[in-house]
């Protein structure tokens, strides 16, 4: 015999969600386990540098709810989380303390500053490992990785060492982008270009001979380091000039006018200045052109000893001034005029970007790009939404070499050693003491490390144990042979180029394979305003100030709700109240059911009644539409239905309806109602859970046991559905498969299946017809603001062809008690083709749905005639509304300029207030007796 189960009357996260953690963590619930298909995916590993942002909070809850799904499919599932040292952004953080301190880097030495940047890693890591458990992370803990932790750097030091080996790895004198700030090379993707105000400036160049040339530039400052004048190969203005020398204003130089197809001839004068060392283009036209290079610029920014001594020491800005005062003393300087242009920023400390001649570590990125468009054209890559391969093919089609080296203390140390008796570079998989190439003892390590993104490119693969060429293929008890390659990568679209494509080309190029075969690229978050959320906006969210006020479920779910493939997430604070709502819903029905078991008695396989058929129908139908949204990465669509089918299906309807059993019955109907309703609660539980982790757990825990672990009426074990043993096993297991004990936890359950045999289009059918009828009354009553408690009589005239219309009628009668239930109805009368009883004109209004006609008596309930001036009112005022409406979606400013997700709302209530206004129409003609 049952007892009733008391939940807290009001919805509280608070007070379960930690300790609902802990025992998912304690029992072994996030390891992978059993003989099903494997299912891996390897977090984005979020920096070492600071909190979690809502943008960490919407991907790892995106993630979460994947993983939960496919662990509950019975797949051998495994999440595996970790962190980045994030190199730059660390040692910034870190240089930062110091300065505050009144202390630079090199006062401590490397040894003592990289001491004290593992403090801030240490620091760092416990705030995020606590944030991630906080909004729910189902990740394997066991598994944790760190970029710069023994096995990875191994791995980093075997890619680098087989690159060079395999002559995609070289040193060279190269222009890369230069962050004076950090003190360091930056990859091209590092590099964010903003519209910025600045100016154009026309200068004159005497002509040796006699006469002027007119350039134009906006880095005047850079001209001491022209080494030639350059206009376009078929430019006949300057035809005569080509080969001719120019004198270099401020200092006196003579350099060479060469013509280069590259020159726009539509920019300015058609005649630019040629800066090798300080613009990339510049630096392709000189190769081409066998011309000079002159580095004008100290690693800090200041102009160095290539310029005339006047200028040098001089920071870019205060050359720029001076240049621009000695050119308009001398009678060089023309004029100048406002322009916005795109300017390169460092995308870490935001400082403007400097072309730098430097000696640098580069990846021959062409081999490797190539075998990585291969791989997708084979369809070994799928990308969600499928418009990101456009962009994907593009970027490897116009890949340029990367470079790699970072002039940092924080990282992974180059591998490579510089011998000054020889002159030679050695690298090596092991530290060298003395010279291979002349036995010198004086070697010393490249002072540089490698790019953050190096020991992220092998992510994938390095996190399952991966440090050297022949650990894979790797043996099927190892974690590399049972989880590589992974199933999927979620990310979001702003570091696809970052990391996305290079993880698969070093998958290909170090294991054969590709890294990964889904590839869901999810929006960014944005406020109301479309705007990107910062600091210097005051527009950012915390996910753990969210948590504590919403809970974490409402958190992911609303996420969920609002991530539709291809778009940016609009939110404000306010948006996460429909999880919470949820949530609350979800918390309030089963605390009804629960409470309502005193004395019953659970019975297996119960005999169903048509509204019982009809919902097992409908939770078979959400199952299927659910889990077809899952597998290809749908998550608002998977949401939207979760909460039609729990809010609309389960509560409004199906709950309501066994309220006859539940009042009304006898003791064993009684019985047999809780055992229906235990059985679609636990089941639609199930169905919540990868997005309502928290709530549902706690719930399906207090259920009694019986309900937990039979199967629905008609269908197999848990197990059986699930496709694999493991499904129905205890939650939690080591590595190699060992189960430990977990009790009856809802996470290791088994997901909903659809089975066709569950499917009743006829329940459904007929369930429909009823609902309509029970809608239309509900909305008259709401309309003529008729209180529940007044019971209405009806009378329903069905239409339709013969059989038809009688199988109709029946199927009303057999369920009138529950539609007077759901519709508040007194007295319903039924008839096939004809009035029950002859309706009265002047007391009902006639309600006309699909094959019926229902004659709702009210007069007893308001006054008809200041009803239908009520009426009239509201109609005048809907009209109006809807014309407003119209004008609006009508107007191609508006639907050019507002967000599409504001145009999709108007049309939303556009529609709506059709609908409205249709309705009070009819309820008018119906007053006026115009149907009759």
């Amino acid at each position: 015999m049952l007892k009733a189960i008391e939940l807290e009357k009001a919805y509280n996260p608070r007070r379960f969600e930690d300790a609902v953690y802990r025992r998912w963590k304690e029992s072994g619930a996030f390891t992978p386990r059993g003989n099903g298909d494997s299912f891996t995916i390897v977090i984005p590993p979020p920096n070492v540098t600071g909190v979690l942002h809502l943008g960490h909070g919407l991907n790892n809850s995106l993630q979460d709810i994947i993983i939960r799904f496919h662990r509950m499919r019975g797949e051998r599932t495994l999440w595996v989380p970790g962190t980045d040292h994030a190199g730059i952004a660390t040692q910034h953080i870190v240089e930062k303390r110091l300065r505050a301190k009144g202390l630079d880097r090199r006062d401590l030495g490397r040894e003592k500053f990289i001491e004290e940047t593992w403090k801030v890693k240490n620091e760092h890591h416990e705030i995020i490992s606590r944030q991630l458990a906080r909004i729910g992370a189902s990740v394997d803990w066991s598994r944790e990785r760190f970029t710069l932790d023994e096995g990875l750097s191994k791995a980093v030091r075997e890619v680098f060492v087989t690159l060079y080996e395999r002559d995609l790895l070289y040193k060279g004198n190269y222009l890369v982008n230069w962050c004076c700030s950090c003190g360091t090379a930056l990859s091209d993707d590092e590099v964010d270009h903003e519209d910025t105000p600045g100016k154009m400036y026309h200068i004159r160049y005497p002509v040796v001979g006699g006469g002027f040339i007119e350039i134009a530039t906006t880095r005047p400052e850079t001209m001491l380091g022209d080494t030639a004048v350059a206009v376009h190969s078929d430019d006949e203005r300057y035809r005569d000039m080509v080969g001719k020398m120019v004198v270099l204003p401020l200092a006196g130089r003579e350099i060479p006018v060469v013509a280069d197809a590259y020159v726009d001839r539509e920019f300015g004068t058609g005649v630019v200045k040629i800066t090798p060392a300080h613009d990339p283009n510049d630096w392709e036209l000189a190769k081409r052109h066998n011309l000079a290079v002159i580095n004008i610029l100290t690693s800090d920014g200041r102009l160095n000893g290539e310029v005339p001594e006047k200028y040098r020491g001089m920071t870019i800005l205060e050359g720029r001034e001076a240049a621009l005062a000695d050119l308009g003393d001398g009678g060089f300087f023309i004029g100048e005029e406002e322009i916005r242009h795109a300017v390169g920023h460092c995308y870490r400390c935001h400082t403007v970007i400097e072309p730098f001649l430097s000696e640098q570590w580069f990846v021959r990125m062409k081999p490797l790009a190539e075998k990585a468009l291969a791989s997708w054209r084979r369809g070994e890559l799928v990308f969600y939404p499928r418009k990101w391969e456009n962009t994907y093919e593009h970027w490897l089609s116009n890949i340029r070499d990367w470079c790699v080296s970072r002039q940092l203390w924080w990282g992974h140390r180059i591998p490579a050693w510089i011998c000054p008796d020889c002159g030679k570079t050695s690298v090596s998989r092991s530290d060298i003491s003395v010279c291979p190439h002349c036995g010198s003892s004086r070697v010393e390590q490249d002072p540089d490390v490698l790019d953050t993104w190096f020991s992220s490119w092998l992510w994938p693969f390095s996190t399952l144990g991966w440090e050297k060429l022949s650990d894979y293929p790797a043996d099927g008890g190892s974690a590399l042979g049972r989880h590589y390659p992974t199933s999927a990568l979620i990310t979001a679209y702003d570091i696809i180029f970052f990391w996305v494509a290079r993880m698969i080309m070093a998958g290909l190029e170090f294991t054969g394979k590709a890294p990964f075969r889904d590839i869901y690229i999810h929006g960014l978050i944005r406020d109301k305003k479309g705007r990107k959320m910062s600091k210097s906006l005051g527009n950012g969210l915390d996910p753990l100030e969210l948590v504590d006020e919403f809970g974490a479920d409402a958190l992911k779910f609303t996420l969920a709700f609002m991530c539709a493939q291809g778009q940016d997430l609009l939110v404000d604070k306010e948006s996460f109240r429909l999880g919470s709502k949820f949530a609350n819903k979800v918390w309030n029905a089963s605390r009804y059911i629960l409470m309502n078991l005193e004395g019953r008695n659970y019975t297996a396989n119960p005999a169903l009644l048509p509204v019982d058929r009809w919902i097992y129908s409908r939770l078979n139908g959400a199952a299927r539409y659910i889990t077809d949204s899952f597998l290809s990465y749908r998550f608002n669509d998977a949401a939207g239905k979760v909460y039609e089918y729990f809010w609309n299906d389960f509560c409004d309807w199906y709950v309501e309806a066994t309220k006859l059993s539940m009042k009304g019955g006898g003791g064993a109907e009684k019985d047999r109602a809780v055992s229906v309703l235990l059985d679609v609660l636990a089941e639609s539980l199930r169905l919540l859970h990868p997005l309502l982790p928290f709530v549902t757990e706690e719930i399906y825990g207090k259920l009694p046991l019986e309900c937990r672990q039979s199967a629905p009426p008609g269908a197999p074990p848990a197990s059986v559905l699930s496709g694999a043993s493991s499904a129905s096993a205890p939650a939690g297991a080591s590595a190699d498969g060992d189960e430990a004990s977990s009790g009856e936890l809802l996470i290791r359950a088994a997901y909903p299946r659809y089975r066709e045999e569950r499917r009743d289009d006829e329940a459904e059918r007929r369930f429909a017809f009823l609902q309509d009828l029970v809608r239309q009354i509900r909305t008259l009553r709401a309309e003529c603001t008729i209180t529940p408690e007044k019971r209405l009589d009806c009378a329903v005239i069905t239409g339709g062809e013969g059989e038809e219309r009688e199988e109709k009628a029946a199927f009303l009668r057999e369920n009138a008690e529950l539609v007077r239930l759901l519709a508040g109805l007194g007295n319903l009368a039924v008839d096939a083709g004809g009035p029950a009883e002859a309706p009265d004109a002047a007391k009902a209004i006639v309600l006309a749905g699909q094959d019926y006609e229902a004659h709702v008596y009210i007069a007893e309930a308001v006054d008809m005639n200041a009803l239908a001036e009520k009426f009239r009112r509201n109609l005048e005022r809907d009209r109006n509304y809807t014309a407003s409406l119209e004008a609006k979606i009508a107007n191609p400013n508006f639907v050019k300029n507002a967000p599409p997700e504001l145009v999709l709302e108007e049309k939303r209530k556009l529609a709506e207030a059709k609908e409205r206004t249709e309705t009070i129409e009819t309820y008018l003609k119906s007053l006026a007796g115009g149907t009759r």
